[in-house]
Parts: C-alpha cells; sequence; structure tokens
C-alpha cells in the first residue's frame, strides 16, 4: 500500500520510497516500506528530530514501527536520532561503531559549533546507538515483498560511507540514497574525516550500481540525475588533483 506523503511533509520517490528534507541543514532522511518492515535513512540530528520521524513514520506505515535503521555516515546531522527508535536493528559500512564511540564527544562538540543546543546535544550523544550491523561490502535486506541493498561504497566525504540502492518496480524508479557523497543544496563538504582521493571511486562504484536511469538522493539537496553525479564526481576530481 502506498501512503499520501505529502500529507506528513515527505516527497514520494517511488512506490512505498518517500524522504524528508529536514530544517536546517537540509538534510535528507528517507523511509522505504515492506509489507512487513520499514528501513529508515538516517535519523536526524537530535533526539527531538528522531522522535518527530518516529511519529511521522508510523503515520506513514499505519501505526507500524520502523524495523530498520541504515546510517550513512557518522556524522551529527545523520545519526543522533537514533535512539528515539526503539528495537530496530541499525546498520552503518563496517568501522563506523569505533569510529561513533571513540568520537562521541566530537559528535557533540560538531553539533553545537553548527547551532545544536547543548542540551540536546548532550542528550544525544549519550545515548547514542552505534551500528548493531557492519556491512564491509553489499548487503542486501528483506523487507516482506521488497529486498533493497545496502553497499558500502566509500570512504569519500568520510571514512565510512554507507549507500542505499533501492530497486525499481513497474512503473517506478530506482532509486538511490547517496549520503553526503552527493550534495545538490551546496558544493559537497570534505571535513576532517573525508579522503578526498578515494572519493572520485565512490562515486564511480554509485553510479555503477544505479546505472543511468535511477533517481539519485543526495545527502542535502534535490534530487539529481546519473548525468549530475558524474559531474559533480569530475569536479572533485580536479579539486582534489586525483583521477
Amino acid at each position: 500500500m502506498d501512503v499520501s506523503w505529502e500529507d506528513f511533509g515527505w516527497e514520494r520517490l517511488a512506490t512505498g520510497v518517500g524522504r524528508r528534507r529536514l530544517p536546517v541543514w537540509d538534510a535528507t532522511t528517507a523511509l522505504v516500506v515492506g509489507e512487513d518492515a520499514a528501513l529508515l535513512f538516517d535519523t536526524g540530528s537530535t533526539l527531538r528530530e528522531g522522535a518527530e520521524l518516529r511519529t511521522q513514520a508510523q503515520g506513514l506505515l499505519g501505526g507500524r514501527r520502523v524495523t530498520h535503521i541504515a546510517l550513512s555516515h557518522p556524522h551529527f546531522d545523520h545519526v543522533l536520532g537514533t535512539a528515539a527508535f526503539a528495537g530496530a536493528e541499525v546498520y552503518g559500512a563496517v568501522g563506523v561503531d569505533t569510529v561513533m564511540v571513540r568520537e562521541r564527544d566530537g559528535l557533540r562538540h560538531s553539533a553545537v559549533s553548527h547551532g545544536v543546543a547543548e542540551a540536546d546535544a548532550v542528550e544525544a550523544t549519550d545515548v547514542l546507538v552505534p551500528p548493531h550491523h557492519l556491512v564491509c561490502g553489499e548487503w542486501t535486506l528483506e523487507l516482506g515483498g521488497r529486498q533493497v541493498l545496502l553497499a558500502n561504497v566509500g570512504p569519500g566525504h568520510s571514512g565510512h560511507d554507507l549507500v542505499l540502492l533501492v530497486p525499481g518496480t513497474e512503473g517506478s524508479p530506482e532509486v538511490v540514497f547517496c549520503g553526503d557523497l552527493v550534495e545538490e543544496s551546496g558544493d559537497p563538504q570534505a571535513g576532517p574525516d573525508a579522503i578526498p582521493s578515494r572519493w572520485p571511486a565512490a562515486l564511480d562504484r554509485l553510479l555503477e550500481l544505479g546505472g543511468e536511469d535511477a533517481v539519485y538522493v543526495p545527502g542535502h539537496g534535490a534530487v539529481v540525475d546519473a548525468a549530475f553525479v558524474r559531474a559533480q564526481r569530475d569536479e572533485l576530481a580536479r579539486r582534489f588533483g586525483v583521477s
């Protein structure tokens, strides 16, 4: 069953697939609906935001809960809402669990420096939820009547970049959730944990998995196509002096 995504302030991308552009940082969170399971891709920047997403997801799911969460990379605006989803199985790129635990204080400082209230940042990092399941290459999840693919295509924007591919169905395109490997509403951001020399190769892998006809959803900004991803890949290669 498809739902009225727009009634909840979400953007419908395909049958049973939608996303919301969160306020302030324009970060993407996405929901993929199966017959008996549902996957949320990224969880927002605070527990309050995570709780709001949980409520919206339950509305979109007709009262069901989110059963699976995938975290695109270990930056505050993508992971700090995870504890709002009790009981969900959490997935991330291999090694991201160690980074999140080790860099707990860094996540809090990053959130505060970007404008998150200190009390909110402390609350979220105190109950930080690292992934339970670590993706080394690719991992297929069965959501009931549909499968999705988690792929560890990084490093690039961070040392641990995970993407989500939702295969197309009749009348609906394949949808690729790129995390911050792709950004549309601003230039791609390369922070201290970025690995620029590997970023173009990560986008090559992303394009190989998604193909020319897929819909690509950046970590920040509007939906784009393969040509946009390829152009951003080439610009990153020029910017960082790699092929």
